[in-house]
């Protein structure tokens, strides 16, 4: 929202100018990420005593798609995870949500590990041959690009956790994932825009991008193997 500037109606209006536009036979897809239910281990923004780590563990309510809010995806895409008829996939950390006719096809099976790979929504949009709108943020952004990462092979292996809910019990789970590098982002972005496939112009007071999802994942799956630059283990 500060990247539009004013816009008369905030977030409400943003999300319905995107349904409108989609019309009622597209379905719209956000990152509604809630990073916050992480190891506080690695937490950083602020750090917090290790003495604190296993209190963490054991009370921290349990990720809920219906409940856990997002953290650090902005107002319009924490308005949209609560819009009418939108759904949500199950990763404690790296949900998605999505509201259409491919909602369901999108949002479903969101696997535990590798929760920004195969058996993410990321690769459900480029089964569906997606499109990707950057909204006042540039590649750097680009969740997409995380996709690529997965796909170049090579990614750094680590073990993460979160809160979950299985069987009805509350529990603290670990499980496998690539530990995600998005350094190279903004230079494999500019080397994308460059092929002619990225539309860019002016929403408000912002940049915006906008670009077919599959072609900008296999350029960049490319890009990661031809520049050895895939983080290495």
């Amino acid at each position: 929202m500060s990247a539009l500037g004013w816009v008369c109606g905030g977030p409400v209006a943003v999300v319905q100018a995107l349904r409108d536009v989609l019309t009622p036979s597209g379905t719209l897809v956000m990152p509604a990420h809630s990073s916050g239910l992480s190891d506080p281990a690695g937490w950083q923004n602020p750090p917090i005593p290790r003495a604190w780590w296993q209190t963490v563990r054991d009370e921290m309510p349990p990720f809920d798609p219906r409940t856990t809010p997002s953290r650090g995806m902005g107002r319009i895409a924490e308005l949209f995870r609560t819009w009418p008829g939108s759904l949500r996939s199950a990763h404690p950390i790296v949900s998605f949500a999505a509201c259409g006719p491919n909602a369901e096809i999108v949002t479903a099976g969101h696997t535990l590990e590798y929760g920004l790979g195969e058996g993410s929504p990321l690769a459900r949009v480029y089964d569906l041959d997606g499109f990707v709108l950057l909204l006042g943020v540039g590649h750097a952004n680009n969740t997409s690009l995380h996709l690529a990462e997965v796909r170049a092979g090579g990614a750094k292996q680590v073990i993460q956790s979160a809160p979950v809910v299985e069987g009805g019990v509350r529990l603290w789970k670990r499980y496998q994932d690539v530990d995600w590098n998005d350094e190279a982002f903004p230079e494999i972005g500019a080397a994308f825009d460059e092929t002619e496939h990225t539309k860019i112009g002016k929403a408000g007071s912002a940049e915006a991008r906008y670009f077919p999802q599959r072609g900008a994942v296999d350029f960049a799956t490319r890009w990661l193997r031809d520049h050895g630059t895939a983080p290495q283990p």
